[in-house]
C-alpha cells in the first residue's frame, strides 16, 4: 500500500548512499523531492524523504499525479532497466545537476543524468540518458558518453573520448585523448587508459591492461 505523500516534486528510485547525494543535488538546484521507492520498503526516511514502498507502487504514484522520476541506483544495468520502466509508466526522467558543476552551453545532455558537485563538462560533449558523472569528474571537449555509463569520483576524460553504454570508470581513472572504451567495460580505480578497450572487459593498472571479462 502506498503511504500518503504530498503530490508534486520528484520521486526517487533507490534509498541508499547514492540517493542521498542525488537528493541533495536536486534540492540545491531548486527541486523538491517528495518520495522514495526502494527494494526494501520498510517505512523510514532518507534525508527527510519518506520511503513509500518498492517499485510495485510506481503505477499508483503515477496515477496519483506524480510525473517526475530519478533513478538513484549505482548499478548500471539495473538503472537502465528501471529508467525504461519509469518511462513506460509515463514518468519524465529529470536530471540531477549540482549547481557547482560547470557544464558547457554546447554540451548535449540526455535525461535522468546525475552530474555531481565539482564536475566539469566541456564543449561539444554528449552525455547519454541515465549516465552518472560523479563528484569532481572532468569530461573534456568532444567526448561521447553512452547511456547508463558511470564515471567515478575524480575520474578524468581527455578530449574526444568515447565511453560505451553501461561502462564504468572507477575512482580516479584517467583516459587519454581519442580513446574508445567499449560498452559494459570496467576500468579499475586509478587506471590509466591509453588504448581502446573492447566491450565487456575489465582493465586495471597504469597503463590499464585487460585482465579478462567484467565480473
Amino acid at each position: 500500500m502506498t503511504r500518503a505523500v504530498v503530490i508534486g516534486g520528484v520521486v526517487i528510485i533507490g534509498g541508499g548512499g547514492h540517493a542521498k547525494v542525488i537528493i541533495e543535488s536536486l534540492r540545491a538546484s531548486g527541486e523538491m523531492v517528495t518520495a522514495i521507492i526502494d527494494a526494501d520498503p520498510t517505512p523510514r526516511a532518507v534525508l527527510g524523504v519518506p520511503v513509500v514502498g518498492d517499485d510495485l507502487v510506481l503505477p499508483g504514484l503515477r496515477e496519483q499525479g506524480f510525473s517526475k522520476l530519478f533513478v538513484a541506483i549505482g548499478e548500471n544495468r539495473l538503472r537502465e532497466k528501471l529508467g525504461r520502466k519509469g518511462r513506460e509508466l509515463g514518468f519524465t526522467l529529470v536530471n540531477a545537476i549540482h549547481p557547482s558543476a560547470i557544464v558547457s552551453p554546447t554540451a548535449r545532455l540526455g535525461e535522468g543524468i546525475a552530474v555531481m558537485a565539482g564536475v566539469a563538462i566541456n564543449a561539444d560533449t554528449q552525455v547519454g540518458d541515465l549516465a552518472i558523472i560523479n563528484t569532481g569528474a572532468v569530461v573534456d571537449h568532444d567526448c561521447q558518453l553512452g547511456a547508463a555509463c558511470h564515471l567515478g569520483p575524480a575520474s578524468a576524460l581527455a578530449g574526444g573520448v568515447t565511453v560505451g553504454e553501461r561502462a564504468f570508470l572507477g575512482v580516479g581513472a584517467r583516459v587519454i585523448p581519442g580513446v574508445t572504451i567499449g560498452a559494459d567495460a570496467i576500468v579499475g580505480a586509478g587506471g590509466v587508459v591509453v588504448r581502446n578497450l573492447p566491450d565487456g572487459v575489465l582493465a586495471i593498472g597504469v597503463p590499464a591492461k585487460i585482465k579478462g571479462d567484467r565480473p
